[in-house]
């Protein structure tokens, strides 16, 4: 077969051409003219356009004046008609291998494959799969999603579990000063305000090298306060078991600080802290308000039914309240210490 290259205005389209060109197809095959060249002669019978109406009407669209052409003239006219339509039908018959097609697509960094009609919307997907993926991370970090094991929790809301270090610390001290402190034989207590040890869970790992230079760490007394949300009482408590549960993990001893409010927070403020375990709880801001000393001590009841814990350190001073054999182990507020020595200086 020999090309001839034939003027645009002596071709004739056939006009029984049953294969439909959209207007958008003839730009993509005229974009592939002007990136690559007209590579695909069109087959002609006579003047009649056999095969290649699609690149017949990009070449007039691009204003080409000549193209190239085999001619077909060895065929007869019903042959000519049989071949318009199996030259379109076996071009139309078979796809592509989608993850050649994908890997090929990927591969073209510098022609941009849409301008031919190749849908490039997979790629936008894996970027949208990667960003969601990137905000999951971020998502995972705020929460600290990544420190939690559902094998190491317990209860219904799955409290991360802190178990019993079978330590109990010769004197406190508050986590606002175990930076500063010379004196790392003592415990480290969470009994300050919440701003204090936020900065532990926006950042578990920030204090891990200090924590174990002190004989143990409480958990972080996150509040709960009686007028919050059920549900933050329940974050909060979480929030202080993965903490402590997190910080055992990397070698520090830790002793499970219990609280709690009114009696529906009794389902969930115990959970995650095993039978007989060394505990903690405050007597802070209780021994003033009846109602408080109401809610601590029916607290204290159902902590100690419900963990029976071989020994409870108390922060804060003694309360009227049996704790029956469990052995008590009573520590000063340092804080208010301090304030009634300054009066009695004064």
């Amino acid at each position: 077969m020999e090309i001839e290259y034939i003027p645009l205005e002596f071709l004739k389209p056939y006009d029984k051409n049953a294969k439909i060109h959209t207007s958008k197809q003839i730009q993509e095959i005229a974009n592939s003219i002007e990136s690559f060249g007209f590579n695909d002669p069109i087959g002609i019978w006579h003047d009649t356009i056999v095969e290649g109406h699609g690149r017949y009407e990009a070449a007039k669209l691009i204003g080409m004046k000549e193209v190239p052409c085999i001619k077909l003239d060895q065929l007869t006219d019903e042959q000519r008609k049989a071949y318009t339509l199996v030259h379109n039908q076996t071009t139309l018959s078979s796809g592509f291998d989608c993850d050649i097609l994908n890997d090929e697509l990927i591969s073209i960094q510098n022609i941009d494959m849409s301008d031919f009609g190749f849908d490039l919307s997979f790629l936008e997907e894996d970027e949208e799969q990667e960003n969601k993926e990137n905000e999951r991370e971020r998502t995972n970090k705020a929460y600290n999603l990544e420190l939690f094991d559902e094998n190491d929790a317990a209860g219904f809301f799955q409290m991360p579990i802190i178990k019993n270090d079978n330590v109990i610390p010769d004197d406190l001290l508050g986590m606002n000063y175990m930076l500063s402190s010379d004196n790392k034989e003592v415990g480290i207590h969470m009994y300050v305000d919440d701003y204090q040890f936020e900065r532990l869970w926006n950042d578990p790992d920030k204090y891990l090298d200090v924590m174990r230079e002190y004989q143990c760490v409480f958990s972080p007394d996150f509040s709960l306060y009686m007028d919050m949300p059920m549900a933050m009482k329940i974050w909060n408590v979480y929030r202080s078991r993965m903490l402590g549960n997190y910080w055992q993990r990397n070698g520090i001893k830790v002793i499970p600080t219990v609280s709690w409010a009114e009696e529906e927070t009794f389902s969930f403020a115990f959970d995650g802290i095993p039978e007989e375990s060394i505990v903690t709880v405050s007597t802070i801001g209780v021994k003033q308000n009846p109602y408080a000393l109401s809610v601590w001590k029916a607290g204290m009841d159902a902590m100690i039914e419900h963990i029976k814990p071989s020994v409870i350190l108390v922060y804060g001073g003694k309360l009227d309240y049996d704790y029956g054999d469990i052995k008590v182990r009573y520590y000063d507020n340092k804080v208010t210490e301090r304030m009634k020595a300054t009066k009695e200086v004064t």
